[in-house]
C-alpha cells in the first residue's frame, strides 16, 4: 500500500511539474536535465520522458533480486538510481 501511494503522488506530481517528478527518483543528473530541455522545448516531450524513467524505476523496483542482478541497462537512462530501481548494489569484498 505504501508503494502505490508513493506511486500515485509521484504521478500526480509528474503530470504537472515533469521535472521534479524526475528530480525526486533520480535526484539532479542528466536524466533531471534532459527533461528540464524537453519540458522547455515542449511540455508533452517533458511528459513522455518522465513517465518512462518512473515506469522503469518502478519495473525493477519490483523485480525479484536474483533476476534485478542479471538485467540489461535500460535504452536512455543515465541514473544508476533509476537503473536499479532505488536498491543499492552490494558488493562481496570476500570472507574474513
Amino acid at each position: 500500500m505504501a508503494g502505490t501511494c508513493s506511486m500515485l503522488c509521484l504521478i500526480i506530481i509528474t503530470l504537472f511539474i515533469p521535472p521534479l517528478g524526475v528530480f525526486l527518483i533520480s535526484g539532479c543528473g542528466v536524466d533531471f536535465w534532459i527533461n528540464v530541455l524537453l519540458t522547455i522545448l515542449g511540455y508533452f516531450p517533458g511528459h513522455i520522458h518522465a513517465f518512462y524513467l518512473e515506469y522503469v524505476y518502478y519495473e525493477r523496483r519490483n523485480r525479484d533480486p536474483l533476476t534485478r542482478s542479471t538485467q540489461q541497462p535500460a535504452p536512455g537512462v543515465y541514473s544508476d538510481r533509476i537503473q536499479s530501481g532505488g536498491h543499492t548494489k552490494v558488493r562481496n569484498y570476500g570472507t574474513v
